[in-house]
């Protein structure tokens, strides 16, 4: 990697960034944390749209998207239009470029560049969204040992008329330096999340079920469903930014309890007995215990996940109202409608609805028809009424999250 330069900003400027970066530094949870990155970075250089690459290998990944004039009506919707699609890190294409030379860049219109550079652009994005990039700035993000983390680009600088027009000199001296500093954040984040993948891993060796596409899926669910419950409700910005911050991974670990489970329950080829599913259901207590002792907001959340994700709406889930010292099971009264924390509700629906139209070892996945006709008739009986209401609302997201983690 080349040698990092020195940018110039005004101290005015820096001061913003300095603000900016004091507020990524507080967010952990990495999809959380690329939004803000994008949405701050867009705003310092008039962007209408932008995409964070994270490097995987060889290849760049698409990790986050936004653009204000596809999304503007149906932001959820769209928000994971290119998250499949990937490009090689070479000289061939402007993000791959960037990654592999860290250099940034200027573009000034997409389709007019000088066709001695090495790199080209490629349109296949704008025929997808039907979207016209004309300005480019695209920057590289490094780690702390200025080893590649991926790229940041920002697309169409707006003037006050709606028109697009080239990024200055300036701005990508402006975006490059928050981004720098901002790549610190990105790292710790990943090192978060990998830290939660190697505790996900002593739950994926004993149960076949329990996949890293699935526990992905259930968080990034349980997140845009929160996200729309919290729209609804008023809740203020900085209150549903923190919370789908610890949310995320708090429901990734939603079984992590099934470690305390015998083999020869986890990994059965077929329906449980009842004295088996009794077992099973102490699951939820193994897993609270990991985060008995609360150190944070996201222990917090993770104890009420993962002991509560078994309730039901009606009162008939477990582990039931019990003791809270020791914890116990208590078969003669589950937790009730909103005694059972809001969290464990979403990740409820989550939980069965990725599990009913998934493929199991045990089964084969269901229809998508009998799935959704499923979670319509348990409304008000195992699932929150309002929860399947916003579920149904926004599942065309549900949908676009569940093919971008696919097994």
């Amino acid at each position: 990697m080349p040698t990092r330069k020195k940018f110039e900003v005004s101290a005015e400027d820096l001061h913003i960034i300095l603000a900016k970066l004091e507020q990524l530094h507080h967010v952990r949870d990495l999809n959380t944390l690329l939004d803000a990155l994008l949405t701050e970075s867009r705003h310092m250089a008039h962007a209408d749209a932008g995409s964070i690459f994270l490097a995987e290998g060889e290849f760049l990944k698409f990790s986050y998207v936004q653009n204000d004039t596809l999304f503007r009506n149906d932001f959820l919707s769209n928000k994971y239009i290119y998250s499949n699609q990937t490009v090689s890190i070479d000289l061939t294409s402007l993000a791959g470029y960037v990654a592999k030379t860290g250099e940034s860049l200027l573009i000034d219109d997409a389709y007019a560049i000088d066709s001695q550079k090495p790199y080209t652009f490629n349109a296949t994005f704008d025929d997808i969204s039907q979207y016209r990039t004309t300005s480019m700035l695209i920057v590289p993000l490094t780690t702390s040992k200025n080893e590649r983390l991926g790229v940041l680009e920002l697309i169409n600088r707006i003037n006050d008329q709606g028109e697009a027009i080239p990024f200055s000199e300036y701005e990508k001296n402006l975006v490059a330096l928050f981004a720098f500093y901002a790549s610190v954040a990105i790292e710790r984040a990943l090192l978060l999340r990998n830290v939660v993948h190697k505790m996900l891993k002593m739950t994926q060796i004993r149960d076949p079920e329990e996949t890293q596409p699935h526990v992905e899926r259930v968080g990034a669910y349980a997140v845009e469903i929160y996200q729309r419950w919290a729209e609804r409700h008023k809740v203020p910005h900085d209150e549903i930014v923190t919370f789908r911050d610890v949310l995320s991974t708090a429901a990734m670990l939603h079984d992590i309890g099934k470690v305390g489970i015998a083999d020869r329950i986890l990994q059965k080829n077929g329906p449980l007995s009842e004295e088996e599913y009794e077992q099973m259901k102490w699951h939820v207590i193994y897993g609270a215990e990991f985060f008995r002792n609360p150190h944070s907001e996201w222990d917090s959340l993770a104890y009420e996940i993962t002991l509560n994700h078994h309730e039901k709406w009606d009162g008939t889930g477990y582990p039931g109202i019990g003791r809270n010292d020791p914890l116990t099971i208590d078969n003669r009264a589950g937790k009730k409608g909103n005694s059972i924390p809001l969290s464990a509700r979403i990740v409820a629906l989550a939980d069965v609805y990725d599990a009913l139209i998934s493929k199991r070892p045990y089964k084969d996945p269901w229809e998508e028809d009998r799935v959704l006709h499923h979670i319509r008739g348990q409304a008000g009986k195992h699932f929150d009424p309002e929860i399947v209401e916003i579920f149904f609302e926004i599942y065309d997201i549900i949908r676009a999250i569940r093919s971008k983690w696919e097994k």
